[in-house]
Protein backbone atom coordinates (compact mmCIF):
# COMPACT_ATOMS: atom_id res chain seq x y z
CA UNK A 1 0.00 0.00 0.00
CA UNK A 2 1.82 3.16 -1.19
CA UNK A 3 1.58 6.59 0.38
CA UNK A 4 -0.58 8.02 -2.42
CA UNK A 5 -3.20 5.34 -1.84
CA UNK A 6 -3.06 5.78 1.93
CA UNK A 7 -3.53 9.55 1.54
CA UNK A 8 -6.44 9.01 -0.86
CA UNK A 9 -8.17 6.64 1.59
CA UNK A 10 -7.66 9.07 4.48
CA UNK A 11 -9.09 11.91 2.38
CA UNK A 12 -12.19 9.90 1.51
CA UNK A 13 -12.78 8.64 5.06
CA UNK A 14 -12.27 11.99 6.79
CA UNK A 15 -14.29 13.69 4.04
CA UNK A 16 -17.25 11.40 4.70
CA UNK A 17 -17.16 12.24 8.40
CA UNK A 18 -16.83 15.95 7.55
CA UNK A 19 -19.91 15.82 5.33
CA UNK A 20 -21.80 13.86 7.98
CA UNK A 21 -20.93 16.51 10.55
CA UNK A 22 -21.72 19.52 8.34
CA UNK A 23 -25.07 18.29 7.04
CA UNK A 24 -26.37 16.05 9.86
CA UNK A 25 -24.59 16.16 13.20
CA UNK A 26 -23.82 19.89 13.44
CA UNK A 27 -27.42 20.96 12.65
CA UNK A 28 -28.64 18.41 15.22
CA UNK A 29 -26.27 19.79 17.86
CA UNK A 30 -27.40 23.32 17.06
CA UNK A 31 -31.09 22.44 17.37
CA UNK A 32 -30.53 20.62 20.65
CA UNK A 33 -28.60 23.60 22.01
CA UNK A 34 -31.38 26.00 20.97
CA UNK A 35 -33.96 23.84 22.73
CA UNK A 36 -31.77 23.66 25.83
CA UNK A 37 -31.25 27.44 25.79
CA UNK A 38 -34.96 28.14 25.55
CA UNK A 39 -35.63 25.89 28.51
CA UNK A 40 -32.71 27.37 30.44
CA UNK A 41 -33.84 30.95 29.75
CA UNK A 42 -37.37 30.14 30.83
CA UNK A 43 -36.19 28.56 34.09
CA UNK A 44 -33.69 31.31 34.88
CA UNK A 45 -35.37 34.41 33.49
CA UNK A 46 -35.21 36.34 36.77
CA UNK A 47 -31.58 35.44 37.48
CA UNK A 48 -30.59 36.43 33.96
CA UNK A 49 -32.44 39.74 34.34
CA UNK A 50 -30.44 40.43 37.52
CA UNK A 51 -27.24 39.53 35.69
CA UNK A 52 -26.12 36.78 38.05
CA UNK A 53 -22.64 35.72 36.93
CA UNK A 54 -23.00 32.00 37.69
CA UNK A 55 -26.20 31.75 35.67
CA UNK A 56 -24.70 33.67 32.74
CA UNK A 57 -21.65 31.39 32.85
CA UNK A 58 -23.90 28.33 32.74
CA UNK A 59 -25.72 29.78 29.75
CA UNK A 60 -22.42 30.48 27.94
CA UNK A 61 -21.34 26.91 28.63
CA UNK A 62 -24.39 25.69 26.71
CA UNK A 63 -23.44 27.89 23.76
CA UNK A 64 -19.85 26.59 23.81
CA UNK A 65 -20.99 22.94 23.90
CA UNK A 66 -23.18 23.56 20.87
CA UNK A 67 -20.14 24.58 18.83
CA UNK A 68 -17.88 21.78 20.03
CA UNK A 69 -17.49 18.54 18.11
CA UNK A 70 -17.25 15.25 19.98
CA UNK A 71 -13.66 14.01 20.29
CA UNK A 72 -14.20 11.23 17.71
CA UNK A 73 -15.26 13.87 15.18
CA UNK A 74 -12.26 16.07 15.96
CA UNK A 75 -9.99 13.18 14.96
CA UNK A 76 -11.92 12.47 11.76
CA UNK A 77 -13.88 15.40 10.32
CA UNK A 78 -11.56 17.87 12.04
CA UNK A 79 -8.55 16.63 10.08
CA UNK A 80 -10.29 16.63 6.70
CA UNK A 81 -9.35 20.20 5.55
CA UNK A 82 -5.66 19.59 6.29
CA UNK A 83 -5.57 16.14 4.69
CA UNK A 84 -7.53 17.37 1.67
CA UNK A 85 -5.10 20.28 1.17
CA UNK A 86 -2.10 17.93 1.33
CA UNK A 87 -3.81 15.47 -1.04
CA UNK A 88 -4.51 18.15 -3.69
CA UNK A 89 -1.04 19.69 -3.34
CA UNK A 90 0.76 16.35 -3.55
CA UNK A 91 -1.44 14.85 -6.27
CA UNK A 92 -1.70 17.74 -8.72
CA UNK A 93 0.99 20.32 -7.93
CA UNK A 94 4.19 19.32 -6.13
CA UNK A 95 5.46 16.14 -4.52
CA UNK A 96 8.60 15.74 -2.39
CA UNK A 97 11.13 12.96 -2.98
CA UNK A 98 14.40 11.98 -1.35
CA UNK A 99 17.41 10.99 -3.50
CA UNK A 100 18.47 7.54 -2.23
CA UNK A 101 21.55 6.91 -4.37
CA UNK A 102 24.34 8.58 -6.33
CA UNK A 103 23.14 7.71 -9.83
CA UNK A 104 22.35 11.38 -10.60
CA UNK A 105 25.58 12.92 -9.28
CA UNK A 106 26.78 15.60 -9.61
CA UNK A 107 23.35 17.14 -10.34
CA UNK A 108 21.73 15.44 -7.36
CA UNK A 109 23.46 13.87 -4.39
CA UNK A 110 22.38 11.24 -1.88
CA UNK A 111 20.27 12.95 0.78
CA UNK A 112 18.93 15.73 -1.44
CA UNK A 113 15.24 16.38 -0.81
CA UNK A 114 13.69 17.48 -4.09
CA UNK A 115 10.36 18.79 -5.31
CA UNK A 116 8.71 17.41 -8.43
CA UNK A 117 6.32 19.45 -10.56
CA UNK A 118 3.32 17.12 -11.02
CA UNK A 119 1.48 19.12 -13.71
CA UNK A 120 4.34 19.78 -16.18
CA UNK A 121 3.53 16.61 -18.15
CA UNK A 122 -0.24 16.71 -17.63
CA UNK A 123 -2.77 16.28 -14.84
CA UNK A 124 -3.30 12.69 -13.73
CA UNK A 125 -5.86 10.90 -11.60
CA UNK A 126 -4.24 10.20 -8.21
CA UNK A 127 -3.35 6.56 -7.43
CA UNK A 128 -4.33 5.39 -10.96
CA UNK A 129 -1.85 7.86 -12.54
CA UNK A 130 -4.11 8.12 -15.60
CA UNK A 131 -3.69 11.38 -17.54
CA UNK A 132 -6.84 13.50 -17.75
CA UNK A 133 -5.37 16.70 -19.19
CA UNK A 134 -2.41 17.25 -21.52
CA UNK A 135 -0.19 20.13 -20.45
CA UNK A 136 3.25 19.33 -21.85
CA UNK A 137 5.72 16.58 -22.70
CA UNK A 138 9.23 15.73 -21.48
CA UNK A 139 12.06 17.44 -23.32
CA UNK A 140 15.63 16.25 -23.79
CA UNK A 141 17.58 17.18 -20.71
CA UNK A 142 14.63 17.11 -18.28
CA UNK A 143 15.24 15.42 -14.94
CA UNK A 144 12.18 13.24 -14.42
CA UNK A 145 10.72 11.08 -11.68
CA UNK A 146 8.86 8.00 -12.91
CA UNK A 147 7.53 4.65 -11.85
CA UNK A 148 10.28 2.06 -12.42
CA UNK A 149 8.91 -0.09 -15.30
CA UNK A 150 9.92 -3.51 -13.86
CA UNK A 151 8.35 -2.56 -10.50
CA UNK A 152 5.96 0.46 -10.57
CA UNK A 153 5.88 0.57 -6.77
CA UNK A 154 9.40 2.04 -6.90
CA UNK A 155 10.12 5.64 -7.95
CA UNK A 156 13.22 6.33 -10.07
CA UNK A 157 14.83 9.60 -11.15
CA UNK A 158 16.91 10.00 -14.33
CA UNK A 159 17.53 12.46 -17.16
CA UNK A 160 15.59 12.26 -20.43
CA UNK A 161 17.96 11.61 -23.34
CA UNK A 162 15.73 10.10 -26.03
CA UNK A 163 12.21 11.08 -27.10
CA UNK A 164 9.76 8.80 -28.95
CA UNK A 165 11.19 7.94 -32.37
CA UNK A 166 14.76 9.01 -31.55
CA UNK A 167 17.72 6.81 -32.41
CA UNK A 168 20.05 6.72 -29.41
CA UNK A 169 23.62 5.49 -29.52
CA UNK A 170 25.76 5.12 -26.39
CA UNK A 171 29.05 3.47 -27.33
CA UNK A 172 32.37 3.80 -25.54
CA UNK A 173 30.76 6.36 -23.23
CA UNK A 174 29.90 8.67 -26.15
CA UNK A 175 26.28 9.69 -26.62
CA UNK A 176 24.65 10.35 -30.00
CA UNK A 177 21.05 11.37 -30.69
CA UNK A 178 19.76 10.73 -34.21
CA UNK A 179 23.30 10.34 -35.48
CA UNK A 180 24.52 13.64 -33.99
CA UNK A 181 27.12 13.51 -31.20
CA UNK A 182 25.91 15.24 -28.05
CA UNK A 183 28.24 18.20 -27.26
CA UNK A 184 30.59 17.27 -24.42
CA UNK A 185 33.25 19.47 -22.80
CA UNK A 186 35.84 18.49 -20.20
CA UNK A 187 35.09 20.03 -16.80
CA UNK A 188 37.79 18.72 -14.48
CA UNK A 189 37.16 16.07 -11.85
CA UNK A 190 34.64 15.27 -9.12
CA UNK A 191 35.41 13.50 -5.85
CA UNK A 192 32.80 10.95 -4.77
CA UNK A 193 32.84 11.15 -0.97
CA UNK A 194 30.84 7.95 -0.52
CA UNK A 195 33.05 5.75 -2.70
CA UNK A 196 36.20 7.75 -2.01
CA UNK A 197 37.15 7.97 -5.67
CA UNK A 198 37.84 10.65 -8.23
CA UNK A 199 35.61 10.73 -11.31
CA UNK A 200 35.90 12.54 -14.63
CA UNK A 201 33.45 15.44 -14.83
CA UNK A 202 32.18 16.72 -18.19
CA UNK A 203 29.65 19.30 -19.34
CA UNK A 204 26.96 17.89 -21.62
CA UNK A 205 24.34 19.76 -23.66
CA UNK A 206 21.03 18.03 -24.33
CA UNK A 207 18.57 20.21 -26.21
CA UNK A 208 18.44 23.51 -24.34
CA UNK A 209 19.82 22.01 -21.13
CA UNK A 210 23.48 22.13 -20.16
CA UNK A 211 24.42 19.91 -17.23
CA UNK A 212 27.34 17.97 -15.79
CA UNK A 213 27.92 14.22 -16.02
CA UNK A 214 30.42 11.86 -14.43
CA UNK A 215 32.35 8.90 -15.85
CA UNK A 216 34.80 6.49 -14.26
CA UNK A 217 37.92 5.83 -16.31
CA UNK A 218 38.35 2.47 -14.57
CA UNK A 219 34.89 1.18 -15.50
CA UNK A 220 34.80 -0.53 -18.91
CA UNK A 221 32.31 0.54 -21.56
CA UNK A 222 29.34 -1.65 -22.29
CA UNK A 223 25.70 -2.42 -21.53
CA UNK A 224 23.40 -5.42 -21.44
CA UNK A 225 19.69 -6.17 -21.31
CA UNK A 226 18.15 -7.36 -18.07
CA UNK A 227 15.47 -10.09 -18.26
CA UNK A 228 12.92 -7.37 -17.35
CA UNK A 229 13.84 -5.17 -20.37
CA UNK A 230 10.70 -3.41 -21.64
CA UNK A 231 11.52 -3.60 -25.38
CA UNK A 232 14.54 -5.82 -26.11
CA UNK A 233 13.87 -5.76 -29.87
CA UNK A 234 14.24 -1.97 -29.93
CA UNK A 235 17.91 -2.13 -28.92
CA UNK A 236 21.01 -3.62 -30.47
CA UNK A 237 23.81 -4.38 -28.04
CA UNK A 238 27.24 -3.91 -29.58
CA UNK A 239 30.80 -3.97 -28.20
CA UNK A 240 31.13 -0.95 -25.89
CA UNK A 241 27.45 -0.09 -25.67
CA UNK A 242 24.15 -0.14 -27.54
CA UNK A 243 22.00 1.48 -30.21
CA UNK A 244 18.25 1.90 -29.57
CA UNK A 245 15.25 3.30 -31.38
CA UNK A 246 12.86 4.74 -28.81
CA UNK A 247 9.35 3.27 -29.20
CA UNK A 248 6.20 5.37 -29.43
CA UNK A 249 5.06 6.97 -26.15
CA UNK A 250 8.28 5.95 -24.39
CA UNK A 251 11.49 7.67 -23.30
CA UNK A 252 15.16 6.73 -23.04
CA UNK A 253 16.73 7.92 -19.78
CA UNK A 254 20.23 7.94 -18.31
CA UNK A 255 21.71 8.79 -14.94
CA UNK A 256 24.20 11.67 -14.87
CA UNK A 257 26.64 9.39 -13.03
CA UNK A 258 26.95 7.33 -16.19
CA UNK A 259 29.06 4.46 -14.85
CA UNK A 260 26.98 4.10 -11.68
CA UNK A 261 23.40 4.12 -12.90
CA UNK A 262 20.90 1.39 -13.71
CA UNK A 263 18.90 3.03 -16.48
CA UNK A 264 17.52 2.56 -20.00
CA UNK A 265 20.72 0.83 -21.09
CA UNK A 266 19.69 -2.13 -18.95
CA UNK A 267 15.94 -2.25 -18.32
CA UNK A 268 14.59 -0.39 -21.34
CA UNK A 269 12.29 2.59 -21.75
CA UNK A 270 9.98 4.69 -19.57
CA UNK A 271 6.35 4.53 -20.77
CA UNK A 272 4.57 7.87 -20.81
CA UNK A 273 2.02 6.48 -18.35
CA UNK A 274 4.81 5.93 -15.79
CA UNK A 275 5.83 9.58 -15.64
CA UNK A 276 5.34 11.28 -12.27
CA UNK A 277 6.73 14.74 -12.96
CA UNK A 278 9.71 17.02 -13.56
CA UNK A 279 12.22 17.52 -10.75
CA UNK A 280 13.34 21.13 -10.47
CA UNK A 281 14.62 22.11 -7.02
CA UNK A 282 16.49 20.79 -4.00
CA UNK A 283 14.50 22.14 -1.07
CA UNK A 284 16.52 20.52 1.71
CA UNK A 285 19.72 18.65 2.43
CA UNK A 286 20.30 18.35 6.16
CA UNK A 287 24.02 17.59 5.93
CA UNK A 288 24.70 20.06 3.08
CA UNK A 289 22.46 23.15 3.25
CA UNK A 290 24.43 24.69 0.38
CA UNK A 291 22.81 22.15 -1.93
CA UNK A 292 19.45 23.93 -1.66
CA UNK A 293 18.37 25.57 -4.91
CA UNK A 294 17.27 25.01 -8.50
CA UNK A 295 19.17 22.70 -10.84
CA UNK A 296 19.34 21.85 -14.55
Amino acid sequence: MNFALILFVLTVVTGCFWLLDVFVLAPTRKKEAQDELRAFDADNAEALRRGEKTVEAARNAILIRAKERPRWLEYTAGFFPIIFFIFVLRSFLFEPFRIPSGSMMPTLETGDMILVNKYTYGLRIPVLNTKILDVGEPQRGDVVVFKYPPNPDIDYIKRVVGLPGDKISYINKKLEVNGVPVPLKDDGTYFDEHKMQELIQSEEKLGETTHKILTDKYTPSGAYALPTHTDPKACEYVPGGLVCTVPKDKYFVLGDNRDNSEDSRYWGFVPEKNLVGKAFIVWLNVSKPSRIGFFD
